[in-house]
């Protein structure tokens, strides 16, 4: 049964994977007494069952001549036509939202990118489960093809640690390939890795039951923090009943977007090392306890000039705000603590919007469901920029480490280097465009920044004043789905897949 699917194309198999999400919320709808809501999503289940056998059975024969990278242009094709058909679900539930909304919060949500066009009190609980489980298939999708479409071909972040050129196999691919098609490493990874995600996703939903967060609440915060989408009921995360508890559990969770050796299960043994020495992990626990650190004790620089009241619950609650927000931006999640509110009065820098940004933009670890640059690419050129010292002090001297880290410092740091660049190139393109659309200067950056880095909440906390994705107009929000998908996808895989293969050498 599963080799039977595994022939068929990628794009047919995720068809019928969403028709069958969608009976889920119908589920849910029938639970709690919405059969209305239940009956849309049923109906809108089965035309998707019945468009996956009738494409199943015309591709049945369908033979690629490149399998991988027929898969890497499944990839790109399951971001632009999966939210067109999870649009049906919607539309059926929401018959009076336009089109191009229901778009935009589909691509939002499988992008686990998490920006919504729609006031939470207008969506029932059954629709914003529907969005938590798109956000939820979008992070095991991503994290799937990072294992088994992208590592392959040396793209996501893994051709840092080869240092070979992106879009091509890593050495001694042509060996593997022979035994490991390209569809049975897909079949074999997602056998792996589902359990796994699925597992943790009940914990944590098991967790936040117990820390007071009503069910389907719960499910949604679980599915938002293990898939870095943020997406939130109708209640968000301070108004969920969980407190501080609840937040505790979540930012434990948040390792698994800061690298993959957290993840059990995938990966080669020499990925599934200690934790302590994984560089991703050190380098985030760095960049938050400095942000942490260095917005908490500005409080004493301030208080007397402004006049901020001291005392000692108020100082933990705003340590507890800033660390679990600046977590929760690194990994560009964008759940925002009960307690931000407070921190940013104690620290006396109001909306502290820049910092934001830029923990966005550095983004979670590499080959997990965080967008952003990622962790190990900055490591690279952190420590590319530490042997250049190095070289200056003592130009003689050799590097430490051994061939994997002499391999990270210079061809890492390089490819590192032309990835930043192109994703700074494509923010300066995507403010261009919403400048040109209409939008002023600060809300099109914050927005380009918010949707390349796949995450939304940004729109709400980057900027001075909160920016309504509902109040954008159509050509606005186009713009952002496609940079959303452009950032969840990111540059060096949409250039591998279009350059010939002969002009990447």
């Amino acid at each position: 049964m599963l080799s039977r699917l595994a022939e068929l194309p990628l794009l047919v198999v995720l068809l019928g994977i969403t028709g069958c999400l969608a009976l889920l919320p119908a589920l849910h709808g029938v639970a709690t007494d919405q059969n209305e809501l239940a009956r849309a999503f049923f109906y809108a289940a089965l035309i998707l069952l019945i468009l996956t056998v009738m494409l199943g059975i015309a591709t049945a024969a369908f033979t690629p001549r490149d399998a991988a990278r027929s898969h890497l242009a499944s990839l790109v094709g399951a971001y632009l036509l999966l939210p067109v058909a999870m649009v049906l679900p919607l539309r059926e539930a929401l018959p009076d939202t336009s089109l191009i909304n229901a778009w935009f919060e589909m691509t939002s949500s499988f992008t686990t990118t998490g920006a919504t066009v729609y006031p939470a009190d207008r969506l029932s609980d059954t629709v914003h489960l529907w969005r938590a489980i798109v956000g939820w298939y979008g992070g095991f999708f991503v994290l799937l093809a990072a294992y088994a479409i992208l590592a392959p071909l040396n793209l996501g972040g893994s051709e840092v640690a080869s240092g070979r050129v992106p879009g091509r196999g890593a050495h001694g691919t042509a060996q593997v390939t022979r035994t490991a098609e390209p569809s049975e490493r897909l079949t074999r990874y997602a056998l792996r890795l589902f359990p796994v995600f699925t597992a943790l996703t009940l914990l944590l939903w098991l967790g936040l039951l117990l820390a007071g967060e009503p069910a389907t609440t719960a499910l949604i915060h679980a599915m938002g923090t293990l898939s870095t989408s943020g997406i939130s009921g109708q209640s968000g995360l301070a108004g969920s009943g969980a407190g501080i508890p609840g937040e505790m559990l979540i930012f434990l969770f948040f390792i698994f977007a800061i690298t993959r050796r957290a993840l059990p299960g995938p990966g080669p043994a020499a990925q599934r090392r200690g934790l302590p020495g994984d560089p991703e992990l050190r380098l985030a626990a760095l960049i938050v306890l400095s942000v942490t650190v260095i917005l908490f004790l500005r409080h004493w620089f301030v208080a007397e000039a402004a006049g901020l009241a001291e005392d000692a619950p108020r100082a933990l609650a705003s340590l507890w705000g800033i660390l679990f927000t600046a977590a929760s931006f690194l990994t560009t999640t964008g759940y925002v603590s009960a307690e931000w509110q407070s921190a940013a009065q104690w620290s006396g820098i109001g909306t502290p919007g820049l910092i934001l940004l830029a923990l966005a933009i550095i983004g979670g670890g590499t080959a997990t469901t965080a967008g952003g640059v990622k962790l190990l690419r900055v490591y690279a050129l952190l420590r590319h920029g530490e042997r250049e010292l190095e070289r200056i002090i003592h130009p003689n001297s050799i590097g430490r480490g051994g061939g994997d880290a002499r391999r990270l410092r210079e061809e890492g740091a390089q490819l590192a280097w032309v990835f930043f660049m192109l994703f700074a190139f494509t923010i300066a393109v995507m403010t261009a465009v919403l400048a040109l659309l209409g939008v002023a200067f600060e809300p099109a950056l914050v927005l380009a920044i918010a949707a390349l880095t796949t995450t939304g909440q940004l729109a709400d906390f980057g900027a001075s004043l909160p920016i309504a994705y509902g109040d954008l107009t159509p050509s606005v929000k186009l713009a952002l789905g496609l940079a959303m998908i452009v950032g969840r996808l990111e540059t060096l895989a949409l250039l591998a897949l279009i350059l010939p293969a002969r002009g990447r050498r």
